[in-house]
């Protein structure tokens, strides 16, 4: 599974059908089966019952419908001979007088385990226990133990493991099967299947469609594949099906973990398929995490083998130019990464935005009511994290019935500072009705490395840092004169690559932005200027986003303008926000990160590029922890921080990062 980083590719398949045409059902399955091999497929899932369909009714008593059927089923299985995929099909299955609704899991000609329906509806337009036994009649409860009545059956010559107790599992992956009612169960089967090990569920349904229930049946989806960390595919039967009372959509979807990955577009005409692929080592890193995920076993269930044929490179359609010998996902993968992991999507926007601005707010307004502090002391250089941290200090403030007088802006402009950052510095604060302080540092700084015996002209690490710890000594003495606290403006990329000064820019009383990446900073200052202030702040807030991101330590150019740009030393911000979610909210490797990343830049960057600024990640990840180890406190605020009382909790001599 390496070689494919732990990717699975899935499909969930409507084949285009005929109530009780079982031959013709087969041909159509067995279409979708060589389209699915062909792109690249490795476990494809069919609707409920898809080679009978679902709406037969009272014809599944027929001997003549479950003769057809059976025959289907066997001329379907023979056809996976020497495919290197996994099928499951629906159909009706009679077992000692019983009969089931059963999912059918065949590979390289054989059908591998027979998993028959738990819970069957009863009620409106559904009446399957007319014609259906339930799978849990199979199950022999005894005083210690539940075993299963009937642990297999012989279909074709051939004794197949039955029952809801079994789970299936690859050299790579595991997964588990539940039916359509299933899932809507108030204990869904696939809780205690994903709970013994199973990491992708696969949910053959024929649920039909009437107004609001895909969205609902959505969120369902989506939430039971969150709630038991796995993979989930789902699929309906399709228009097809008879229309006497309902109506069906083939309807389909294919989750991760609370991600919805592929919804396919309903009400389809001809046979349709979605593909996309699981990321197993993803799932395993959360349930590793999620230390009570076992601790609800319930009962015994048996594992069965399955072993597909292997697919060869030369299997596949496409090859990936530049990636690990071995690795044989044939063609690209379905599945996209956004290249703003950090940011919201779209339609949650608003209140993502609203949640990242109170848990900053409240967590300042919670330390400065604490402190009994009288005021906020905040350096405004006219750059993004000190624009969002003016922000949320005037905000607190507001929150707290405080006059905004209370919030101290100091500017302090050096070597660096641009008339633009200075000129933006200033009329933000006046906009905001705060106080405001200036107080030039070029003189103390020339003072100071004269002290040290530094050359003004030498304009190295020291004369940087120089400047920035001067900075801070300003910020905490403006705090002892005026009983404040000194509000940090440094976000969290910078603390993730340890671009900050050791007790400079790295120090304050609390700090607000830790856990906020840089690429999110961005995206909260222009929130707050379209919906938070008006005309003139929006307008000052618009050019803050447009500067060039800078610490202003080295003289400008002959024309005013910024000459040092952080971007052109450490990397592009959005890299590395990339780079810093997947690696501490998954732990992926390295060559993992970097095929992401090639992915989801592939317009932008070239595979040596992101390769180069990896290393860099890396490096400097690993190399500056002593400076994250005594961090001061500040709130978290996406789903991973750097806080060493927290998320992060790594020494300081690590040597990780060169392997």
């Amino acid at each position: 599974m390496n070689t494919n980083f732990g990717y699975v590719r899935v499909a969930a398949a409507v084949p285009h059908m005929r109530v009780a045409d079982c031959q013709y059902n087969a041909s159509e399955i067995k279409k979708q089966i060589t389209e699915a091999v062909q792109e690249g497929v490795e476990v494809v899932c069919f609707p409920e019952l898809s080679i009978t369909g679902y709406t037969c009714a009272d014809l599944f008593f027929t001997q003549q419908l479950q003769r057809d059927a059976l025959t289907a089923l066997e001329e379907v299985c023979a056809y996976t001979r020497n495919l290197p995929i996994i099928v499951l099909v629906g159909a009706p299955l009679k077992v000692d007088n019983n009969l089931y609704n059963c999912a059918f899991v065949m590979t390289d000609g054989e059908v591998v385990g027979v998993v028959p329906k738990i819970n069957l509806p009863n009620t409106g337009e559904f009446y399957e226990k007319r014609w259906f036994s339930s799978g849990r009649d199979v199950l022999e409860h005894n005083v210690n133990s539940i075993r299963p009545r009937i642990p297999t059956i012989e279909l074709w010559g051939t004794d197949v493991p039955f029952g809801i107790d079994l789970l299936f599992t690859t050299k790579d992956y595991s997964f588990g099967i539940e039916i359509c009612e299933d899932l809507w169960s108030p204990l869904p089967a696939s809780t205690q299947l994903a709970i013994q090990g199973a990491e992708i569920i696969f949910n053959l349904s024929s649920s039909n469609c009437v107004t609001g229930k895909h969205g609902f049946r959505q969120r369902m989806i989506t939430q039971q594949s969150a709630r038991v960390h796995c993979g989930y595919v789902y699929t309906s039967s399709g228009i097809g099906e008879s229309t006497t009372d309902i109506v069906f959509s083939g309807s389909t979807y294919i989750a991760e973990n609370g991600d919805m990955l592929e919804i396919g577009e309903r009400f389809q005409m001809e046979s349709s398929m979605v593909i996309s692929e699981i990321d197993v080592e993803r799932l395993r890193i959360d349930r590793q995490r999620n230390t009570n995920f076992t601790h609800d076993k319930h009962g015994h269930y048996r594992h069965i083998q399955v072993a597909p044929l292997e697919r060869s490179l030369e299997d596949a359609s496409l090859q990936f130019s530049g990636r690990p010998e071995g690795y044989c996902l044939g063609g690209p993968l379905h599945r996209h990464f956004t290249k703003t992991p950090f940011l919201p999507k779209r339609k949650e926007s608003m209140e993502y935005c609203e949640d990242v601005l109170n848990l900053q707010v409240h967590g300042l307004l919670r330390r400065w009511q604490h402190t009994h502090a009288e005021s906020l002391v905040v350096g405004i250089s006219g750059g993004l994290d000190s624009t969002l941290a003016l922000i949320v200090s005037v905000l607190a403030a507001d929150r707290l019935g405080y006059n905004r007088s209370q919030v101290i802006g100091v500017t302090m402009p050096g070597f660096g500072t641009s008339d633009r950052t200075y000129h933006n510095a200033i009329e933000m604060m006046e906009e905001m009705g705060v106080s405001i302080h200036e107080i030039p540092i070029r003189e103390m700084a020339t003072q100071h490395l004269n002290d040290i015996g530094h050359d003004i002209n030498t304009h190295d690490i020291t004369y940087e840092n120089a400047q920035a710890r001067i900075r801070t000594l300003v910020l905490m003495d403006m705090a002892n004169k005026y009983n404040g606290l000194v509000v940090g403006t440094g976000d969290m990329s910078e603390l993730a690559l340890g671009w900050a000064t050791y007790c400079g820019d790295h120090m304050s009383m609390y700090g607000v932005n830790a856990g906020v990446p840089k690429t999110l900073v961005r995206y909260m200052v222009r929130y707050a200027a379209e919906n938070i202030f008006g005309e003139r702040l929006r307008e000052i807030l618009m050019d803050v986003i447009d500067t060039p991101v800078s610490p202003e330590l080295l003289p400008t150019d002959e024309d005013g303008n910024i000459a040092q740009i952080t971007e052109d030393k450490v990397g592009p911000y959005e890299l590395h926000d990339f780079f810093m979610y997947y690696y501490l909210r998954y732990g992926f490797t390295r060559e993992k990160i970097a095929y992401m990343a090639s992915l989801a830049f592939e317009d932008q960057y070239t595979e040596d590029v992101i390769e180069h600024w990896l290393s860099v990640f890396m490096r400097r990840f690993f190399t500056q922890q002593f400076k994250r180890s005594c961090l001061p406190d500040g709130p978290k605020v996406v789903g991973v921080s750097l806080s060493p009382r927290g998320d992060l909790r790594m020494p300081s001599d690590v040597s990780l990062c060169e392997r």
